[in-house]
């Protein structure tokens, strides 16, 4: 009898505590992650190849892999060059595809661009307020153009943003004769939006902190 009293108690407990909990609220659900330009002439035998891209997009694929795990929104900014001079990124060509390593799956989306800013005369930004984005983490290619200016303007119309400095690549620049290597290139435009623009991080410390 004891027995059955106690059970019968533990049930109304636990019933209670149920129907009382409310669900967690996912604050993530307001992230979006961002890869940007990370295609196919960027890498070795491409026609810009720059410096280090290839360990970049595989940080940048453990970014991807773990919005994928959380069903988290992703989107793909391709590159596409519509300058008559342009010599990468060319329309219809194996260099202006994705690269492998964050080839976008069934679900993502892709939005195409013209200019080093994602946001330029894109659908980007009514598509971000669509889903409700507020939160932007950012990755790929080249830092001193496409990711300076797309996270300017991205922190100019308002989100938060984080950009994942080692998921990012760049290329040696010049300047009166003198060469700029491109570490320092990228540490530069890394050193110039961090805090202002947004929270520069290495791929190790978001993943731990997530």
């Amino acid at each position: 009898m004891k027995y059955n009293v106690l059970i019968f108690v533990i049930s109304c407990f636990t019933i209670t505590l149920g129907f009382s909990q409310q669900a967690p609220i996912n604050k993530k659900m307001n992230t979006a992650l961002i890869i940007i330009d990370i295609q196919n002439d960027y890498f070795v035998n491409g026609t810009m190849s720059l410096v280090g891209s290839y360990e970049a997009s595989l940080n940048a694929k453990q970014i991807l892999d773990k919005f994928r795990r959380d069903n988290l929104p992703v989107i793909h900014i391709q590159h596409i060059a519509t300058r008559p001079t342009a010599t990468f990124f060319l329309p219809n060509t194996k260099g202006s595809e994705i690269h492998e390593n964050v080839r976008p799956i069934a679900g993502e989306k892709i939005i195409v661009k013209h200019f080093p800013n994602s946001f330029r005369e894109t659908e980007l930004l009514t598509y971000l307020h669509d889903k409700n984005i507020t939160d932007m983490v950012i990755c790929g290619m080249m830092t001193h153009m496409c990711i300076d200016a797309t996270t300017r303007a991205a922190k100019d119309f308002g989100f938060n943003c984080i950009l994942i400095g080692d998921a990012c690549a760049t290329k040696n620049l010049e300047i009166d004769g003198k060469v700029v290597n491109s570490v320092d290139v990228h540490n530069s435009f890394l050193a110039a939006l961090n805090s202002t623009y947004a929270a520069i991080k290495n791929t190790d410390k978001y993943l731990l902190e997530k």
